[in-house]
């Protein structure tokens, strides 16, 4: 896809560009409608290396804070609002926190270290500058608790595996029994008899480096914070609870990864904005078999809570050495896509891969493809079996989005327009996956980042009045004006809009535009 990187100031709609040039390209259906998550590393950190990103369809820029230092990150934050700013793109910012897990806190060497079969280690908790030859720094404290010896010490979910030999104090003697590489800040977790030792009860949610990090993505004014290691809606709750206090409209994303968290899904899912499905971590504490059907499960459970789904780690993990996924790679991307998962990720691809353009546009052209088969095929996603609202208002608005993407659907219409302030009704309707693109008009700027997530949403940063006659005629208007709107065009527009000086239950509307 060619896309001009010359911001159109003539272009008054409030498209983003990569958006503006697709929609011209391929028309409406033709705009692909999973998002794209890339997380941001030393390989694609610099101006250009995020314009191609950006270009290549990044919706959501992911910033690991297990890596780097605010200042880094702060840098990059920075760099991406300055594109969204000068080049028209829309990409949103996320900070993912490091979380309360245990992992290595140094190993004496820049990059990495192997670890041979047969080679003794030494697994301390001791702080120490410099290297020692065989010696890991863990940490935290209280790592070594409760582990016996004749324990696997897993690291990394099967890079290196060790066996426990001897408990020095708090720290453990370890033999390699399955030679790999120790990567930096690698994580570790404990195995006995085939199960793990679940250590993460000990731990805080967040930590106090992860409140540090909170209040730095607070400060650069990020649009969502993934939370790591989530155990239970408490900590979801809390986190959200002290954003209100700051009168802050982040979403908080809550990273299913752990046994733990399995256990309490719907409850996280509930009190969450979002899940993040962390495959890699998940994949250390339950066995490989289940991740399949782990994941259908939660795609299909965050699409009935209607909360955005994105779905993480190793897609296409050979490309951060290789030009070209595997075709297994390509097959696991595409089911996602069928699953209507709202997100893809890059992980390690784009943050220190050799090809992160390469893998994000095959991330693009697989969705793409694999949204057309559904639709040339008539694959009509799952019939919602649960009803959200409690009050008569959000009652109304589910019930008027469920109606208007079926019809969006029977009637073939171009286009649906949804025209709201907070995007309830824009995320409504994107949780019946209906054939034609959302354009979701807002004039809010928090809600324009944050519906960045949701599938098939396009948000549309404009002005809106209390007329909403006005509102339709002049959207609609510049639609036609850029060519992508012409007589006998049909679209269907709903909104939830309300007067400054009306009660919400009036002003939630349907109706049906022929051009």
């Amino acid at each position: 896809m060619q896309v001009s990187t010359e911001p159109k100031t003539e272009d008054r709609l409030g498209l983003d560009i990569v958006t503006g040039t697709e929609l011209s390209q391929k028309g409406f259906l033709g705009l692909r409608k999973t998002k794209l998550v890339c997380t941001v590393g030393p390989a694609c950190s610099s101006y250009d290396e995020l314009e191609k990103l950006a270009l290549g369809g990044m919706n959501v820029a992911r910033l690991n804070m297990c890596h780097n230092n605010q200042d880094w990150h702060r840098d990059v934050i920075r760099k991406i609002k300055k594109l969204n700013r000068e080049k028209g793109f829309c990409v949103s910012v996320m900070i993912d926190t490091e979380g309360s897990q245990i992992h290595v806190a140094d190993h004496g060497a820049p990059s990495s270290l192997k670890a041979e079969d047969g080679s003794i280690w030494y697994f301390t908790t001791e702080k120490f500058d410099g290297c020692r030859p065989f010696t890991i720094q863990a940490s935290y404290e209280g790592f070594a608790q409760g582990i016996k010896e004749g324990d696997e010490l897993v690291v990394d979910g099967g890079m290196a595996t060790f066996e426990v030999i001897e408990r020095v104090g708090n720290d453990l003697r370890c033999k390699c029994i399955d030679s790999g590489l120790l990567l930096p800040r690698a994580k570790l977790s404990f195995w006995r008899d085939g199960k793990l030792v679940e250590k993460h009860h000990e731990l805080p949610t967040l930590s106090t480096k992860d409140w540090s990090d909170i209040e730095f993505g607070i400060s650069e004014g990020v649009d969502f914070i993934a939370m790591s290691f989530v155990k239970d809606a408490d900590g979801v709750k809390h986190l959200k609870n002290y954003l209100s206090t700051k009168n802050k409209f982040i979403k908080v994303l809550a990273k299913i990864e752990s046994l733990e968290s399995l256990h309490k899904l719907e409850e996280i899912v509930e009190a969450s904005d979002g899940i993040m499905v962390a495959r890699g971590d998940l994949g250390v504490e339950i066995p490989l078999e289940q991740i399949p059907t782990v994941q259908e499960k939660i795609v299909d459970l965050c699409r009935l809570l209607n909360k955005p789904v994105i779905v993480a780690s190793q897609l296409l993990e050979s490309m951060i050495e290789y030009p070209t996924p595997t075709r297994a790679e390509v097959a696991d991307v595409s089911e996602v896509v069928r699953q209507y998962a709202d997100a893809l990720m890059l992980s390690g691809e784009s943050a220190v891969g050799l090809y992160g353009d390469k893998a994000l546009s095959v991330l693009r052209t697989a969705s793409a493809r694999m949204e057309l088969w559904s639709r040339e095929e008539n694959q009509q996603p799952s019939v919602l079996q649960r009803e959200l609202g409690f009050s008569l208002p959000d009652q109304i608005a589910e019930q008027t989005c469920n109606c208007a993407a079926q019809m969006a659907n029977n009637l073939g219409v171009d286009a649906i327009l949804v025209y709201t302030r907070h995007g309830q009704m824009a995320s409504l309707l994107s949780r019946n996956r209906p054939n034609p693109p959302i354009f979701a008009f807002t004039d809010e700027q928090n809600t324009q980042m944050a519906l960045n997530l949701q599938w098939g949403v396009v948000p549309v940063l404009v002005d809106l009045c209390d007329d909403m006659d006005a509102n339709i005629h002049r959207t609609t208007e510049l639609i036609k004006s850029i060519g992508m709107l012409k007589q006998g065009d049909a679209v269907l527009i709903v909104s939830d809009v309300i007067p400054t000086h009306a009660t919400r239950t009036v002003y939630q509307s349907l109706q049906v535009k022929v051009i």
